[in-house]
């Protein structure tokens, strides 16, 4: 939801790979209906998640394809207790530092919750959830906003959450904190 200023006119590029090349697998939607959680709190990041309508369906190809989106007890069971999910986006690659043209990814580890809430002096709500690591320098950062958290189980790729907010980037003790989608399925659906 932070990441979605309804002012700007918003196009959606699917099958991008980089940004400063036309390889030729990229579709551009235009977007038709940019939901925002009517719940969402800009001072604290609670129920940041927002969805996209877009002017027309989506035609998969072999560099555009869906995620599923899980059952939340399945989301909540099985997919967060596995050891980690994936994050990938355009943002920047170092705190400070200039956004990717390339699209990164990086798998990030599942955070202990009591560890997630310890790490920040910032409210970390049920609706949140922790990935990645406290020493290695390696996190989403500025422009990663609103990407896809996604966690594979038997060779499908399950969304379980957005990328919401950190406290910089990679910075020692502090990880990213993601919008838990399990949270949202009924709203989402």
């Amino acid at each position: 939801a932070h990441c979605m200023n309804q002012s700007l006119s918003t196009r959606v590029v699917l099958g991008e790979f980089d940004t400063l090349v036309i390889e030729g697998r990229e579709v551009t939607h235009d977007v038709d209906e940019i939901l925002i959680h009517k719940n969402y709190m800009p001072d604290t990041y609670h129920n940041d998640i927002a969805l996209i309508k877009l002017n027309k369906p989506i035609k998969f190809t072999r560099f555009i394809l869906p995620a599923c989106l899980p059952e939340s007890n399945f989301a909540e069971r099985v997919l967060m207790r596995q050891e980690e999910g994936i994050v990938s986006g355009f943002g920047r690659v170092r705190e400070g530092g200039l956004q990717s043209t390339i699209l990164q990814k990086l798998a990030v580890p599942y955070i202990d919750r009591g560890k997630c809430i310890g790490s920040s002096k910032f409210k970390i709500s049920n609706r949140m959830f922790c990935a990645g690591y406290d020493q290695e320098e390696k996190d989403a950062c500025q422009g990663d906003s609103g990407g896809p958290h996604v966690t594979r189980y038997k060779n499908t790729w399950f969304v379980t959450g957005v990328v919401s907010w950190g406290e910089g980037c990679a910075r020692k003790g502090k990880y990213g904190v993601y919008t838990q989608v399990s949270k949202y399925i009924q709203w989402i659906q």
